[in-house]
C-alpha cells in the first residue's frame, strides 16, 4: 500500500517537522512494516514554476507541429519579463495556465534543463508534461492547469505537492484495513496521540426506494450489497489534478473520472467499488454463486470459465461480473456512458481468495477482499463515489439506495485486563488494555478485573483474546519486551536421537562434505531418472493437493534426486569436485492410508478421535542421510597426483555415520537402483536381539542414473535409514589401556575369489578370542601364484593382554585358532 504523507495529513495533523521516515519507523514498530520511503521531489533540483501563456507563435517549415510561446512566469526569472519557450504540445492555448521549468534546472530523471538555440529561436526553459515532472506516465501533451491556478511564478513544487513522501507499505494478510488511507491515518494518530478526522463520517442522504433492482441469492457469499446511481453524467469531463497526481502516488493509474472516483474511493476507505454502464444492464442484478458451464469475458479480453464457488454478479443476460475480482467487458464504463451504477460490496473472503487464484486475477480489489474490508462502510463508499460524479462530472444523484443487508454485529469477547501483560512479560500499567483497545476503536465494558470487548466493524482480524493482547502489545512498543532467553531445567537436554543427528551433521562437516537443505518434494521423472522398476516400494508417494510445482507434485521417498540435482548445479556452476550430505526426512504411504487427511475445526482442540484420524493420515517418515560425492576427493598438487572419490568411498562414508552410533555395518554386494550392479553394496546392521536389519546402500551410481541427472562419469552415492541406524546402537564401553607390550602376527589367506575380504576377517576376529586387539587389512592379491579363482588377503593381527606380558606360545596359539576358523568356514589356506 503506498501512502503520500500530504494525504495522510488530510486525516491526521501530523507536525510539519515529522517527517516520512520518522512515520516509517514508528509503523514499523508498530507492526506495520513501511518498506520504503519514496522522496517525489528528489529528482526536481531549481526553478518550477507556474506560467501564463500569453502568445503563441505557430512555427512552419517542420515535420512537426512547433511552437514558440511567450509564458508569463511573474519575477521568477529575475526580470519579470515574458520568458521565451519552444514547445511542440498543441494542447494549450493563449490564457491557459502551465507548468514552466527554468534554465538551469533539472528535472526527474537527471534531465537538465538550459537556454539554447532550437528551431531558429532561442527558448529559454520547457513548459512541462505530467511525464516530465514524474506524476504518472501516460499524457497528451503538457499539463494544463485550470482556471483556479495561482499566480505566474508560484512555486509548482508546493503548489503540486511533487515534494511529497510516499510510505510504501507491506500489508499482512491480517490487516486488511491498512490498505487504505483511512486505516494508515488511524494507525499514525493513535501513535502520534493526535486526532483522527475518520472520512467515512459522511451523512448518507438517500431516500428508502431502491436506486438499481438487486436481490442477493447467496447471503452467506455477500452480506451487504448496496447500490446507488447517477444519471446525466458528462462523460467528456476529466479528472482534476490533484485526484490524478494522489492517484498516481497511490500507485494506481489515472483512467478517466468515472474508474478514478472509485479508484480514488477504494484508497481512501479501502472499500472496492465498481461502475456499471446502467444502459448495459439488463433487467435486475443478482449475487449468486457460478454455475456449472457457464463463461465471461473479462476486463482484460479474457474469456474465462466459471466455478461453483465463484461469486457473480449477473443480469438478465447472465454473469456480468466476477464479484470483487473483475468486471465484465459488456457493461463496462465507456466514453459516452451518461447514466452510471455504482456497487459497493461485502464479500466473503475466503471465497474471493479462492477465485483470485483459480483464475490466476489478482486485483487491487480483491487484494483487499480476501483480506477482510469494513463491513459497515459500504453505503458511505456508495455516496461519497455517487457525490465525486456529481461534483466533478456534473451528474444527477439518484435519490434512492438500494440496500441488502445481512450483516452479523460482531462477537463480544471478554478479555482479562492483565492477559497483555501476561503474554508479554511487560508490566503494563493499569488501565492500558482499555485505552488502547478504545483506541484502535473497540467498544470496551469494564466489569472489574474483565473487560467485555467488541471490535469495529473493520477489523475482521480480532476474534480472539490474543488478538486483543497483540493489539496492547504492539501500539505499547515490542521495543519494550525484555530478551530473556529461557533457561534449560536441570538434567535436561537433547534426546539420544538428536545428539545423534548433531553427531552425525559434525563428523560429516569436519571429513569435508558440506551439508545441503532441499525441498522435499519430487516428480514422477526422478523416479524414471533413478532407473526405478513399476513395483519398487519408492515410486509409492503422497500427492499434494497443492504443489508449489506441477513438475513436483510428490513427497519425496528418498533424499537422493535433490542431492543429484544440488550437485549438478554445483558442477555446472564451476565446482568439478563436489562432497555434499543431507539429512531429512521422507515419506513412505502406509497401508491403509487416506489419501486426503482431516481438516479439523479451530474452535477447540482435537478430540481423541479425530487425533487418531490425523495419526492415520500420515505417512511413515523415516529420518534419512544421504551423500554424493564427485571429482576428486583429495586434491592434486605438488605432494602428487589426486584420487577421486570411488565406491568404496560411500561406503566409508556410511561406516563413518553408523560408528557414530557405535554400530558396525556389514557391506554385501547387491543390486539396488540406482547404484550401478556391480559396485553396490547393501548395508546391514545388527540389532540389539542378535536380528540382521538392512539400513541403506552405498556405492557408485548407474551410468544411467548418471546420465539422466546430468551428473559427472563414476559418481558416488549413500543412503542410510538413520532411524535404523539408531535402533542399531549399542553401548559405548570404555577403552581397555594395557601397559603391556603388543604382539604383531601376519598372516596371508588363500581363499576362492569371490568371498567377501570383511567376512573372512569378521571370522578371523571370532576365531582369535579375547587376546586380539586390532585385525586390519593391508593387501589383496591375485596372480598365477594363488592359482585361478584364487586371492590372497593379508591381514595384521595385534595381539595385547591387559594384565601381562603375552609369551610367543600364547600369541601362536591365537593366531593358529583364528586361521583354524577362517580354514574351517571358507577352505581358506595359509599361503607361504
Amino acid at each position: 500500500m503506498r501512502v503520500p504523507v500530504s494525504w495522510l495529513r488530510d486525516y491526521v495533523d501530523i507536525p510539519e517537522s515529522t517527517t516520512g521516515r520518522d512515520l516509517a519507523a514508528a509503523l514499523t514498530l508498530a507492526g506495520l512494516e513501511v518498506e520504503t520511503v519514496e522522496d517525489t521531489a528528489a529528482g526536481i533540483d531549481g526553478s518550477l514554476v507556474v506560467g501564463t501563456v500569453l502568445a503563441i507563435e505557430e512555427l512552419t517549415g517542420f515535420k512537426k507541429p512547433i511552437r514558440y510561446c511567450q509564458v508569463d512566469v511573474g519575477d521568477a526569472n529575475g526580470t519579470g519579463e515574458p520568458q521565451n519557450v519552444i514547445c511542440g504540445a498543441v494542447n494549450f492555448a493563449v490564457g491557459d495556465n502551465v507548468i514552466v521549468v527554468l534554465p538551469g534546472s533539472t528535472l526527474p530523471g537527471g534531465f537538465a534543463v538550459g537556454a539554447r538555440k532550437t528551431y531558429g529561436r532561442m527558448s529559454e526553459g520547457m513548459i512541462c508534461s505530467a511525464k516530465e515532472l514524474g506524476m504518472w506516465e501516460e499524457h497528451a501533451g503538457i499539463l494544463v492547469l485550470g482556471d483556479a491556478a495561482p499566480a505566474p511564478g508560484t512555486d509548482a513544487v508546493r503548489y503540486l505537492e511533487l515534494d511529497d513522501e510516499v510510505l510504501d507499505i507491506a500489508v499482512t494478510p491480517d490487516r486488511g484495513y491498512a490498505l487504505s488511507l483511512r486505516g494508515v491515518a488511524r494507525e499514525v494518530a493513535v501513535l502520534y496521540g493526535l486526532d483522527f478526522r475518520d472520512p467515512a463520517e459522511l451523512v448518507v442522504d438517500a431516500s428508502e426506494e431502491d436506486s438499481y433492482p438487486a436481490e442477493v441469492e447467496a447471503p452467506e457469499a455477500c452480506s451487504h450489497y448496496v447500490l446507488r446511481a447517477v444519471r446525466d453524467f458528462d462523460p467528456d469531463a476529466e479528472s482534476p489534478l490533484w485526484m490524478k497526481h494522489r492517484l498516481a502516488k497511490g500507485g494506481v493509474r489515472p483512467i478517466s473520472l468515472a474508474v478514478d472516483v472509485t479508484n480514488y474511493v477504494m484508497l481512501e476507505l479501502g472499500q472496492p467499488l465498481h461502475a456499471w454502464d446502467r444502459r448495459a444492464l439488463k433487467g435486475p442484478l443478482r449475487v449468486r454463486l457460478g454455475h456449472a458451464g457457464e463463461t465471461l469475458e473479462t476486463l482484460d479480453h479474457v474469456t474465462r470459465s466459471l466455478d461453483t464457488d465463484d461469486i457473480l454478479i449477473c443480469d438478465d443476460t447472465g454473469p456480468v461480473n466476477i464479484a470483487g475480482v473483475m468486471g465484465g467487458l459488456t457493461t463496462e464504463i465507456g466514453p459516452t456512458s451518461t447514466d452510471v451504477v455504482i456497487e459497493a460490496a461485502h464479500f466473503e473472503a475466503a471465497h474471493i481468495g479462492r477465485t483470485s487464484r483459480r483464475h490466476k486475477l489478482s486485483s487491487e480489489s480483491s487484494r483487499r477482499f480476501e483480506r477482510g474490508v469494513d463491513n459497515a462502510v459500504q453505503e458511505v463508499a456508495a455516496t461519497r463515489a455517487v457525490r465525486l460524479l456529481a461534483d466533478l462530472g456534473g451528474a444527477v444523484l439518484e435519490p434512492g439506495m438500494t440496500v441488502v443487508d445481512n450483516t452479523s454485529p460482531p462477537a463480544t469477547i471478554s478479555v482479562a485486563e492483565s492477559h497483555a501483560a501476561a503474554v508479554s512479560g511487560v508490566d503494563y500499567a493499569p488501565g492500558t488494555s482499555q485505552r488502547r483497545l478504545r483506541q484502535i476503536g473497540c467498544t470496551v465494558e469494564e466489569l472489574g478485573e474483565e473487560l467485555r470487548v467488541t471490535p469495529p466493524s473493520w477489523r475482521p482480524d480480532l476474534t480472539d483474546v490474543n488478538d486483543f493482547a497483540e493489539e496492547v502489545v504492539r501500539l505499547e512498543g515490542y521495543d519494550l519486551i525484555p530478551s530473556v532467553p529461557p533457561r534449560a531445567p536441570a538434567g535436561r537436554g537433547l534426546t539420544p536421537s538428536q545428539r545423534l543427528r548433531r553427531g552425525v551433521g559434525r563428523t560429516l562437516a569436519e571429513s569435508g562434505l558440506v551439508e545441503v537443505l532441499n525441498y522435499p518434494f519430487i516428480g514422477e521423472r526422478d523416479f524414471d531418472a533413478l532407473q526405478l522398476p513399476a513395483t519398487d516400494e519408492r515410486r509409492r508417494a503422497n500427492r499434494l493437493a497443492n504443489p508449489l510445482s506441477e513438475d513436483e507434485p510428490l513427497l519425496r521417498t528418498t533424499l537422493l534426486p535433490g542431492l543429484f540435482t544440488t550437485v549438478t548445479r554445483n558442477v555446472g556452476r564451476g565446482f568439478p569436485d563436489v562432497a555434499l550430505f543431507e539429512l531429512g526426512l521422507v515419506y513412505r504411504p502406509r497401508a491403509g492410508q487416506p489419501s486426503v487427511a482431516p481438516v479439523l475445526p479451530v474452535d477447540r482442540g482435537p478430540s481423541a478421535a479425530e487425533l487418531e484420524s490425523i495419526a492415520a493420515a500420515l505417512p511413515d517418515q523415516p529420518r534419512m542421510v544421504g551423500a554424493v560425492l564427485t571429482g576428486d576427493l583429495q586434491p592434486a598438487g605438488w605432494w602428487g597426483e589426486g584420487r577421486p572419490a570411488i565406491w568404496a568411498d560411500a561406503i566409508a562414508v556410511a561406516r563413518q555415520v553408523a560408528r557414530i552410533a557405535n554400530v558396525d555395518l556389514r557391506a554385501v554386494a547387491a543390486s539396488y537402483e540406482p547404484w550401478h550392479p556391480g559396485r553396490c553394496a547393501a548395508l546391514y546392521a545388527t540389532l540389539p536381539d542378535g536380528a540382521e536389519v538392512l539400513v541403506g546402500h552405498a556405492g557408485e551410481l548407474h551410468p544411467r542414473t548418471v546420465s539422466a541427472f546430468g551428473l559427472p562419469e563414476r559418481t558416488v552415492a549413500m543412503e542410510l535409514n538413520l532411524d535404523l541406524v539408531e535402533r542399531a546402537r549399542q553401548t559405548v564401553s570404555p577403552p581397555r589401556v594395557s601397559s603391556f607390550p603388543v604382539a604383531t602376527q601376519d598372516i596371508a589367506l588363500v581363499v576362492d575369489a569371490g568371498t567377501p575380504a570383511g567376512d573372512v576377517a569378521r571370522t578371523l576376529r571370532e576365531g582369535a578370542g579375547n587376546l586380539l586387539e586390532d585385525l586390519r587389512l593391508f593387501d589383496v592379491f591375485s596372480g598365477e601364484q594363488v592359482g585361478e579363482g584364487k586371492k590372497s588377503l593379508a591381514y595384521t593381527l595385534r595381539f595385547r593382554a591387559a594384565d601381562r606380558t603375552l609369551t610367543g606360545e600364547e600369541v601362536a596359539v591365537a593366531r593358529d585358532a583364528a586361521v583354524a576358523a577362517a580354514t574351517e568356514r571358507f577352505g581358506a589356506a595359509l599361503r607361504s
